[in-house]
């Protein structure tokens, strides 16, 4: 939770600077530019949470060889994709925006953004592999220190180049793309100290590293991660082209509640990432009741810090808005929307929890086919609730994620009942 938290601070500092300026269009600019982001990269997060439910997986198998030839792979196929996004860089933005219906002035603003941060992109993905290797480990706590000295920079930048030295939009850009860098570097010293780090070089000649039963079952994950991811990220990129339409103001002022959002789902996200990897280890092992046991335990921890976010917004969400504008029209328009926030975490807990369940014991076909039961509801509620506006928008978000939760459970006594006819 505390290295989400970190994590969550990124964008939280980057609409905070930008808000200072006063500027709606500068902050829808960066909205745009930062959903375009999450978009491109996010559908690839299967690198993350694939090497951790693989690691998890093979500690516990107790498997040494088998978690240095999956950082292999891992950092193979970033590094590959990587590569790519670099050579469509032109086509990819172009396109974006035109997804997300970004329009004269603020398109030209977002392209600053977007031209600046995508060279993050290789950095990005390599990142996703070393977290979810050492998260994967239980190594946490380096996660954490590596994530909260790579935000202290991040702030301090976004304070240098966005407020002292006046770069606005492209400040916040450069902020962003330079503690990545800085994150790699962390990340890639901390690795380097286990030992399975340096067979993972030997690993990356070996032919056994490259079979193709071990590849088809990494892409076999991989491909079922990457569809549901880009589902996801099809979902919050409707919902930024919908609100787009609105004008800047309102662009703005859900920019800024969603960073409320996705500071919930981060501190949820941690028994997510607690999920995949005791529930990897509890898979790898073939032990249900250990696997069921988790599943009770992360689902009411959970629902209890979900109940707590719910509360803290009710009460709070007006006040943590207004620090993130000086527009008095964004901050009105932030109060009338702050309530959904407060919905959302209640909404959402158990989907996120369940999320890291499935993911750890590779239950991850299932997963895909929940989700697209999900994006349906969601769907066809944006068509009905269009007369609601921008409330109507939020309805349609927060019933996804109820629906996302509805299908994991329903599913989920059949998938328990595998493990049991394993056992026996």
């Amino acid at each position: 939770m505390l290295t989400n938290l970190a994590t969550a601070l990124f964008g939280l500092a980057d609409m905070w600077a930008i808000g200072r300026l006063g500027d709606a269009q500068a902050q829808g600019a960066v909205e745009l530019g930062a959903k375009f982001m999450i978009g491109l990269l996010n559908v690839f997060n299967f690198l993350r949470t694939s090497t951790v439910a693989l690691t998890a997986q093979s500690g516990g198998r107790g498997d040494i060889s088998a978690r240095a030839e999956t950082l292999s792979r891992a950092i193979a196929v970033a590094l590959g994709i990587g590569m790519v996004l670099i050579a469509i860089k032109p086509f990819a933005i172009f396109l974006g925006l035109d997804l997300l219906d970004a329009r004269d002035p603020l398109r030209t603003e977002a392209d600053h953004y977007i031209s600046i941060r995508y060279w993050a992109a290789p950095l990005w993905l390599s990142n996703c592999v070393l977290v979810g290797w050492l998260v994967g480990q239980r190594k946490v706590r380096q996660v954490l220190l590596v994530e909260v000295c790579a935000n202290i920079v991040h702030i301090a930048l976004d304070l240098l180049l966005v407020l002292v030295v006046d770069w606005g939009v492209e400040g916040v850009a450069f902020a962003t793309l330079l503690s990545e860098a800085l994150k790699l570097l962390l990340l890639a010293a901390i690795a380097s100290r286990y030992p399975a780090a340096h067979e993972a070089f030997e690993a990356f000649v070996r032919k056994s590293t490259w079979q193709r039963r071990e590849l088809a079952r990494l892409f076999a994950l991989n491909r079922d991660l990457f569809a549901r991811t880009l589902l996801l990220t099809g979902a919050m990129m409707l919902f930024a082209r919908i609100g787009a339409r609105s004008g800047p103001e309102t662009l703005a002022a859900n920019g800024i509640l969603f960073q409320l959002f996705m500071l919930a789902t981060l501190l949820l996200d941690g028994f997510e990432n607690a999920a995949q990897v005791l529930c990897g280890e509890a898979a790898g092992a073939g032990d249900r009741r250990r696997l069921s046991a988790t599943l009770r335990l992360a689902l009411s921890w959970g629902g209890l810090l979900g109940t707590g976010l719910a509360l803290t917004y009710f009460f709070a969400a007006r006040d943590l808005t207004a620090w993130f504008s000086t527009a008095p029209q964004v901050r009105a328009l932030t109060a009338t929307y702050a309530p959904w926030v407060a919905l959302l975490p209640l909404a959402g807990f158990a989907s996120f929890v369940l999320d890291g369940v499935f993911v750890g014991a590779a239950w991850t076909r299932a997963m895909l086919g929940t989700m697209l039961f999900a994006i349906g509801c969601y769907a066809m509620l944006l068509w009905l609730a269009q007369p609601l506006g921008n409330h109507g928008l939020w309805l349609a978000f927060t019933v996804f994620f109820i629906a996302r939760a509805a299908g994991q459970l329903a599913i989920l006594p059949r998938l328990l009942r595998r493990i049991a006819a394993r056992e026996a």
